[in-house]
């Protein structure tokens, strides 16, 4: 793994930088008080981070002159809810952070989103930074502002736009990812190449998201970047993120979660590239091409479920808008696009791509 570091500006309002590379947790304090000044800084992991990192981080922090406290909650996308959420924000005030201190997300996407949601609601909104530890969160969930907890009806359903001050992505972390954490984290940068370019996408199916990790995230990283800055709020081009998605989300609610994200993404993807090819959307089919490469990083490329289920769970997805919901469609690799279709469509979409 290269000991360089990649910094990405990320011009949103307010503008921050991404920093990828080696050895940054060891020495995010320094990093973080050039960003914050010194202040309070609370630090939220999970049950399976906090063992890991927090003693690293809080040294670090304490060493550049922060006051640190810490926030610890239960691992897993089940506490990703509004339990966990009234805790960590109870925690805050208890604390007695003010509108100068900072939150500081400690770990993958859940945490992230959640300790990002905290931040946006405590105080009507304080500053806070990412600290990714999982690839999913490094090549996605840590820039771009999106929080959210899950509700009872579906994924991701409240939550704020917040975008951090900061994000710091050590790729240390990704010696202690169990192998299905590291595939989760391979299908998001696997769809940042179907979205972004045949080059990415060619580079990472040669391996190079083994071989080279920091070169592909930050890549990745960039290309959301700039998709981030032309549409903060996700209301036009953003959405082509959510590749795989709508399918995806609906996999993991009707399996109760316990298929986790990057691997029901993988399944979206193929499913959505199949329904293309089917009805006639695409360019050029690239649904064989897509599974190849997702069952190079050890990804599943198919449901059990059915096409009237995954239906049901997706009539609740958060891109839906009245009757209507847009889905990201592949036409080739490098180029994807969103249709408008009626909820009441989805079944016959999703049927089509689930065909053998």
């Amino acid at each position: 793994m290269s000991d360089s570091v990649q910094i990405i500006h990320v011009n949103t309002d307010p503008a921050y930088d991404v920093t990828v590379g080696s050895g940054l947790l060891r020495r995010c304090g320094e990093q973080l008080a050039a960003v914050l000044g010194q202040c309070h800084a609370a630090v939220i992991a999970d049950s399976t981070v906090a063992p890991l990192y927090l003693d690293t981080v809080a040294e670090s922090l304490r060493t550049a002159g922060f006051t640190v406290s810490t926030c610890i909650y239960p691992a897993g996308e089940e506490h990703k809810n509004l339990t966990t959420l009234s805790e960590i924000l109870e925690t805050l005030a208890q604390q007695q952070l003010t509108r100068s201190d900072c939150v500081v997300a400690l770990g993958g996407g859940v945490c992230g989103d959640m300790s990002g949601f905290a931040a946006g609601c405590y105080l009507r909104g304080i500053r806070y930074v990412q600290l990714p530890t999982t690839l999913l969160s490094a090549v996605d969930s840590s820039v771009g502002g999106k929080t959210a907890i899950d509700l009872k009806a579906g994924k991701n359903l409240a939550g704020v736009f917040l975008q951090p001050a900061a994000v710091l992505c050590d790729t240390d972390c990704l010696a202690t990812l169990t192998p299905h954490t590291f595939a989760d984290g391979a299908a998001e940068a696997i769809k940042t190449g179907v979205l972004s370019s045949r080059e990415l996408f060619d580079d990472i199916a040669a391996g190079a998201l083994r071989e080279n990790p920091a070169e592909i995230i930050a890549r990745c990283i960039a290309f959301k970047g700039r998709v981030v800055e032309e549409d903060p709020l996700d209301n036009g081009i953003r959405r082509t993120l959510n590749l795989g998605h709508t399918v995806g989300h609906a996999i993991e609610k009707c399996a109760n979660f316990t298929i986790s994200h990057g691997h029901a993404v993988a399944i979206g993807m193929v499913v959505m590239a199949k329904a293309a090819e089917k009805l006639g959307w695409c360019q050029e089919p690239c649904s064989s091409e897509i599974a190849k490469v997702l069952q190079q990083y050890d990804l599943p490329t198919a449901t059990d479920f059915s096409a009237a289920q995954l239906a049901n769970a997706a009539a609740s997805d958060k891109k839906r808008r009245g009757s209507h919901i847009s889905v990201v469609v592949p036409e080739s690799i490098g180029r994807c696009v969103m249709r408008k279709v009626a909820v009441s469509e989805l079944e016959t979409i999703f049927a089509a791509g689930l065909e053998a």
